[in-house]
């Protein structure tokens, strides 16, 4: 896929991805936005404003996360593919929440964070394509089941602050996603399905290095404020994140992402 002639800015690329509501398209214009900024094709301008919510299709249904209905035991393929389904729909509005970054903020800083958060985007739409096709595999689909509509909450709640959206969407959800999916890796092989434990094996490698670029950007901000990082970072996931860090926290996988212990161990409860 290639984009439209028109389209020649990074801002009103990372629009086209956040307008594309069908998710094969979606991708692909993922995919053209990252390649296009990768060959020089896109000016590094940022004149599009941002949609406050992105596209999307008309299925998955998005319920609120009360609303869910319950997984069970993960041995069944019924769970297994609920679960799959239940990532896929994280990957899929991780898309959107890339480009949003850039499209947003990217004004702010050097074009090396355009550069970053590119590859980011472009790894969220591969994580998406991985899964979908997981599910096909399994008799299933993007959009057979009914997905959650909490996940754009940090974006809108953060759409104002660069600082908050890092703190947040990487800093936060993302270095929730290191402390979990171990544990999803070890369930999945315990079914005996290692096709599905080894895709998220290698979501979660790449979801440390999305973790090290929001916190090497966040470190890059808060010391061009003058301010103490993991005291603003604080600071910042009790003004604007709905929920409490709970332990236990993969440390390693943390470190190895810049995300040292005095930056989240003050919040945890």
């Amino acid at each position: 896929m290639t984009l439209p002639i028109a389209i020649d800015s990074v801002g009103a690329a990372c629009a086209h991805v956040l307008l594309t509501p069908d998710p094969l398209a979606k991708l692909m214009a993922a995919r053209a936005v990252a390649r296009g900024w990768r060959m020089g094709r896109l000016a590094h301008r940022f004149e599009a404003d941002m949609p406050d919510r992105p596209a999307r299709p008309d299925q998955p249904e998005l319920l609120p996360p009360n609303q869910m209905p319950k997984r069970g035991k993960i041995g069944s393929d019924r769970a297994r593919i609920a679960m799959l389904h239940a990532l896929a729909h994280i990957e899929f509005v991780a898309i959107d929440l890339a480009f949003d970054l850039i499209g947003r903020f990217g004004a702010e800083f050097p074009q090396d964070f355009t550069d970053d958060w590119m590859r980011v985007g472009a790894d969220e739409a591969m994580h998406f394509a991985l899964l979908d096709r997981r599910l096909r595999q399994l008799g299933s689909h993007y959009g057979a089941l009914a997905a959650h509509d909490g996940l754009w909450q940090a974006a809108s709640e953060t759409a104002h602050d660069a600082l908050a959206r890092l703190a947040i969407v990487p800093m936060v959800l993302e270095a929730r996603a290191l402390d979990i999916t171990p544990a999803t890796i070890l369930r999945f092989q315990g079914a005996g399905d290692e096709r599905s434990a080894r895709i998220l094996q290698r979501i979660m490698t790449d979801e440390i290095r999305h973790v090290f670029a929001g916190t090497k950007w966040f470190d890059h901000a808060t010391k061009r404020l003058g301010v103490n990082p993991a005291n603003h970072y604080q600071i910042l996931v009790k003004r604007h994140f709905r929920g409490a860090l709970k332990p236990p926290f993969n440390d390693s996988a943390r470190r190895q992402a810049g995300l040292t212990r005095e930056f989240y161990t003050p919040l945890a409860q």
